[in-house]
């Protein structure tokens, strides 16, 4: 190339750049000019294609203090895809040339071309990257060969924009909620290895695709999960790739989603691991017990219990048998809603209820009511009631009090995680209708396993002391516990749906207690009275929620989680630490009061080159659902360390512990294995 024009280079370890034209001078009466920016980068360092994925920066030209230019135009060649921290992103390694056409403003005079280049190159760092060059053109003809065919080596790399590569886009279609943007190409010869680059905006962000081929590999069926969404969207631009061949087009959105060419096959489990994983399942429900969601509840049931004392062997057991039902019954209803929502392309995860602050009411009220009937507020002896079944938890003759104390033990179990269960309700929603079936009854039969024991030994119930004033002094203290468990709900009602919804739901509540305790009216009244204002509470619930706004801030030692940052962070050999979060996760709260906010933990993600982030799922949001996804879980508490000696993170397990945390940062703060970026 050394009888190339070319201009002088600029060169640092990461990059080696000049810009190159075919021609040796300005011919006459030549309108344009053909060159090209060269970049030879160095062993592990890559740049930015003109959409640069999740993070990047596409690299670009500012032509000021040139002479005779009036336009040029820079052409992309088809990126690469680079996979680091888990984000997907898209551009060169090694080298590339970004072909110019330069117009000539003044044809056949002499060009001077100065490039103020802006671009930025990563490797286990970041380093942004800003140069000048210049490059002189004399009047004068000639081809250099070796810079002409670099140059055309790239330009037909550049994808096609019209039908030259066989290569059209049939369909594509984002999803209302933009979660996924799903797309059908054809190509007139089979597609070998096609990748896909969707282009709709600065804003938007697209994963990894998941790609089918059907019709003899000509037709190819793509599925891509959406990051991040800007609010307006522009034209939506697609760019398939495949071998040596691109096509860049762009195509209007359609009303429906198109079909894969074919059912999506997939590696089965089979009949050990299935039962090895509801093994797993029986032993998270067997701990959620002792977590601090359920046990209010079983004290539910040992005031019932307590009752039934003098009420027979038989009827202890069939009462305690119908709980662990009532469990059963819920994990069942969830594992069926779980399908339906699934289906319907909905967010599925554990405890994802009570982001709703109309079911947060409903748990209110219910609580609300048990609680007052354990301080003696009212006694309602009509069988055919709800509020009677609900009130009297099994002391009657029917079964009605005895199913719902499992099935509210098993609701309120939700908002709490505990060991092995991540693993295994991420092996249900990823699975098939038998995979979740198995896997929502083995948990289902984990929790009910302490009804279960007192229905298989009734006897032990007679063991319990004889009734006496001690029973007052303890429905006090379980009413106690219920009352402590209603002002959580209250808590969490405040931050899903906001201070008007909650002193609302508040409010109506008191007044169904107070209707429910004035014993002149009679039970029909006063049962009708309740039945209306709970219906007004969870009805005012929903119409004054404010659950569509932002979550709240994070705390002052927290930064907001954007999950764009974490790789720039990383690249400058910082260490993050993420904390997936919300009101209503108890065993977020238990991490944080019993590990994160106390000594040496505190300390440690305080200290400079940390970046702690918080991410609050108290309320939806899309963005922490798929950074959730990524990693297979469904379910919070969630936390994960990224540095450069863990640059696709560390997943810690769901109860922390000061010495897991404090081996994870320091394991990532290690400068071992970093690549991409």
């Amino acid at each position: 190339m050394s009888n190339a024009a070319e201009s002088g280079s600029f060169s640092n370890p990461a990059l080696e750049a000049r810009l190159i034209a075919a021609e040796n001078g300005v011919g006459p009466n030549a309108t344009s000019l053909s060159a090209g920016l060269h970049l030879e980068l160095g062993e592990g360092w890559k740049t930015y294609w003109r959409s640069p994925g999740e993070v990047g920066i596409p690299p670009s030209i500012d032509w000021a203090g040139s002479e005779n230019v009036e336009e040029v135009e820079l052409l992309w060649p088809a990126p690469e895809r680079f996979t680091a921290f888990g984000i997907e992103n898209f551009g060169y390694h090694d080298e590339v040339v970004f072909p110019l056409r330069i117009a000539l403003s003044d044809p056949g005079a002499p060009v001077r071309l100065n490039a103020n280049v802006t671009l930025l190159t990563c490797s286990t760092v970041c380093v942004p990257q800003e140069f000048t060059l210049t490059l002189s053109l004399p009047r004068a003809s000639g081809i250099d060969a070796d810079a002409a065919a670099l140059i055309s080596a790239y330009a037909e790399k550049v994808p096609e924009e019209g039908a030259e590569s066989g290569i059209s886009i049939q369909s594509a279609y984002l999803d209302p909620d933009m979660t996924a943007l799903t797309l059908v190409a054809h190509s007139e010869r089979p597609f070998a290895g096609p990748d896909v680059f969707p282009e709709l905006g600065a804003g938007t962000a697209f994963g990894k695709p998941d790609i089918r081929l059907g019709d003899g590999g000509r037709l190819l069926w793509a599925r891509l999960p959406v990051l991040s969404a800007a609010a307006d969207l522009p034209d939506l631009r697609i760019t398939v790739t495949d071998g040596d061949r691109a096509a860049s087009l762009f195509t209007e959105l359609a009303d429906a989603a198109p079909q894969p060419p074919f059912a999506l096959d997939r590696v089965l489990p089979g009949l050990a691991e299935l039962a090895w994983i509801a093994a797993i399942a029986f032993l998270g429900g067997l701990v959620l017990n002792v977590m601090p969601c359920v046990l209010p509840v079983l004290s539910i049931k040992l005031s019932s219990a307590m009752k039934s004392r003098d009420q027979g062997v038989g009827r202890i057991r069939k009462g305690f048998a119908v709980s662990a039902l009532g469990v059963l019954a819920f994990m069942w209803s969830l594992a069926a809603l779980t399908l339906a929502a699934r289906g319907l392309g909905m967010t599925v995860g554990w405890g994802l209820q009570f982001q709703n602050p109309v079911f947060l009411a409903v748990m209110f009220i219910v609580l609300a009511v048990f609680s007052a009937n354990l301080f003696g507020a009212f006694e309602i002896e009509l069988p055919s009631s709800l509020q009677t079944r609900l009130a009297r938890a099994g002391g009657g003759k029917g079964y009605s009090g005895d199913f719902a104390t499992g099935a509210f033990a098993a609701i309120l179990a939700t908002p709490c995680s505990a060991p092995f269960l991540g693993t295994a309700v991420a092996f249900a929603l990823a699975g098939r209708l038998l995979d979740i079936a198995v896997i929502f009854t083995a948990l289902g039969i984990g929790l009910a396993l302490p009804y279960l024991i007192v229905a298989a030994f009734p006897a032990a119930i007679s063991r319990l002391p004889k009734p006496g004033r001690w029973m007052l002094w303890l429905k006090i203290l379980l009413g106690l516990a219920l009352a402590g468990t209603a002002g959580w709900l209250f808590w969490v009602l405040i931050g899903v749906g906001g201070m008007t919804s909650a002193l609302a739901v508040l409010t109506a509540s008191a007044v169904l207690v107070v209707i429910l305790s004035f014993s002149r009216l009679a039970a029909g009244a006063r049962l009708s009275g309740a039945a209306a204002t709970g219906a007004l509470a969870i009805f005012l619930a929903g119409f004054l929620s404010a659950a569509g706004t932002p979550n709240a801030k994070p705390a002052t030692d927290w930064a907001a989680f954007d999950r764009r940052e974490i790789p720039k962070l990383v690249s400058r050999g910082e260490v993050v630490f993420v904390d997936v979060t919300a009101d209503w996760c108890l065993t977020c709260k238990a991490n944080k009061a019993l590990v994160l906010d106390r000594a040496p933990v505190r300390t440690a993600l305080r200290a400079p080159g940390v970046t702690a982030m918080q991410a609050d799922w108290t309320r939806p949001d899309e963005a922490i659902s798929r950074y959730l996804e990524t990693f297979d879980r469904y379910g919070i508490p969630f936390n994960a360390v990224y540095g450069p000696g863990a640059p696709e993170g560390i997943v810690l397990p769901e109860l922390l512990s000061s010495e897991a945390v404090l081996s994870a940062l320091e394991k990532a703060a290690e400068r071992a294995v970093a690549s991409g970026g």
